[in-house]
């Protein structure tokens, strides 16, 4: 065979992730294989065909072959919302349901440091990180008594099974603050966009991140990241953004939109991959079949998903809108399911905040409420003064509003591992009625969610929740 098929690695080991990026780019107009390509490059004539094409003429395609891994360690849990927040990369973080955190583990910002609010911030840290360690202990007798261990069961594997049980509600008091590891990996063209993002950030903390991260990245990738600026984000105005608090009854989970013939237009996006005629003729054609046929082809499109495959990606043409109202905990899951569209709202006390059920069980009620109630009156005093900064005292029990809009095929997959009986109960009952609003409008699609043993979201709420929650 004169052209044989060969298929093998650029190693990371051997080339800079600048020169792969050119050994891809440059197979387009070369008709040397990739290895022939790479012996001829050298890292300076890398860099000056990133300067020439990447940079000057905006091929920026060209740096997502360049792969860049980096380590942030003691960030705090507050600028990991804004490292986590590019789409395309990959993470991985210290979690709070595996791991306990020592007393001094939290940041303190500089210019909290150096003001007049510095003894009140350091104390009630402290005082939240100190009753996080001081309730562990009670909690877990309590979940002993409740999951005893099994017959066929080491101790270790019980203590792997109920140890999230107690700590989920035992890390409703960590604050923000918090200092926590995260691994990033992402291409040069992603990481460009988060080091523009990070130092374009309110907190100084995150923008010394970018600082940091643009440094570190220069050295695998010199010209890639060469041209990352802050960008000047426009803010609404606060005089057209009303704020309203949480109010006594108020639903904390609303379908504020969705596509209105969803069913149809996933049935068209279905048949549309194998007909040649136009999308408007294909949904006409969606729309006058019977409720009888469209199940049938409902069926045949979605039916046969197997555990662990992937839907058909035309369930992407029907989407969905969410207003929720979630614990910070909730939302830290939540953030990391980044193919939705998630525009959070400033994390603050004002909203009131979640109580475990648990702290009930334990007789520990009081000193929940103290803790949250000192982190709230020590976030107002403060945001008078620095209203950005201010959150990193907030805990992980307070309410935040967010909005997400989310695709079908996304949906399948939120729902289905967010409702999963290991999942936060938190976002599992979240999910669970998520899918149950889904089910609502679009019962047809819905009913295909891999969904077996499923409780209602109100059975999460009752089991898991106390039953006065504090507005």
């Amino acid at each position: 065979m004169s052209n044989p098929r060969q298929i093998y690695v650029l190693s990371p080991r051997d080339l800079s992730p600048e020169t792969i990026a050119v050994t891809f780019a440059k197979t387009s107009r070369s008709p040397l294989s990739f290895q022939e390509i790479a012996a001829e490059l050298s890292d300076e004539q890398s860099a000056k065909f990133h300067e020439k094409w990447v940079v000057g003429y905006g091929h920026a395609s060209v740096a997502e072959h360049a792969v860049l891994h980096i380590a942030f360690e003691n960030v705090s849990r507050l600028a990991i919302e804004c490292i986590e927040s590019n789409r395309l990369a990959s993470y991985t973080e210290k979690s709070t349901r595996y791991q306990k955190w020592p007393l001094d583990a939290f940041y303190t910002p500089l210019n909290i440091a150096n003001s007049q609010h510095a003894a009140q911030y350091k104390q009630t840290c402290t005082h939240l990180f100190k009753t996080y360690q001081a309730v562990i202990e009670p909690l877990k007798q309590v979940i002993t008594t409740q999951h005893p261990q099994r017959t066929d069961e080491t101790a270790s594997r019980w203590e792997a099974r109920i140890r999230a049980k107690y700590i989920d509600a035992a890390r409703y008091l960590l604050p923000s603050s918090a200092l926590a590891n995260v691994g990033m990996t992402a291409n040069a063209r992603a990481f460009a966009h988060a080091i523009r993002k990070m130092l374009s950030h309110p907190l100084d903390e995150v923008r010394e991140i970018g600082t940091e991260v643009k440094r570190v990245a220069l050295e695998e990738t010199p010209t890639l990241v060469k041209y990352t600026n802050p960008i000047a984000y426009a803010h609404p105005p606060h005089e057209l953004a009303p704020s309203i608090p949480k109010e006594a009854g108020e639903d904390w989970l609303e379908l504020v939109d969705y596509t209105r013939n969803g069913q149809e237009t996933f049935l068209a996006a279905y048949l549309y991959s194998s007909s040649q005629s136009s999308y408007s003729n294909i949904l006409h054609t969606a729309q006058s079949l019977t409720s009888q046929d469209q199940s049938t082809l409902i069926e045949t499109a979605l039916g046969n998903l197997k555990p662990h495959e992937i839907p058909l990606r035309e369930l992407e043409h029907v989407h969905y809108t969410f207003d929720a109202l979630m614990d910070q905990g909730a939302y830290f899951e939540v953030k990391r399911h980044r193919m939705m569209t998630q525009t959070p709202q400033p994390l603050t006390t004002h909203l009131g905040y979640a109580t475990p059920r648990l702290f009930e069980d334990a007789n520990l009620i009081k000193t929940y409420n103290h803790a949250m109630r000192m982190a709230a009156k020590t976030y107002q005093t403060i945001a008078s003064d620095f209203p950005e900064e201010a959150s990193y005292i907030v805990p992980n029990g307070y309410y935040r509003r967010l909005l997400m809009t989310m695709n079908l095929r996304e949906a399948f997959h939120f729902c289905e591992l967010r409702s999963a009986h290991n999942a936060h109960f938190a976002v599992r009952r979240l999910a669970i009625r998520m899918r149950d609003m889904i089910s609502e409008v679009h019962p047809r699609l819905a009913q295909f969610m891999r969904w077996k043993s499923r409780p209602h979201w109100q059975t999460i709420e009752k089991e898991h929740f106390a039953s006065t929650q504090l507005p």
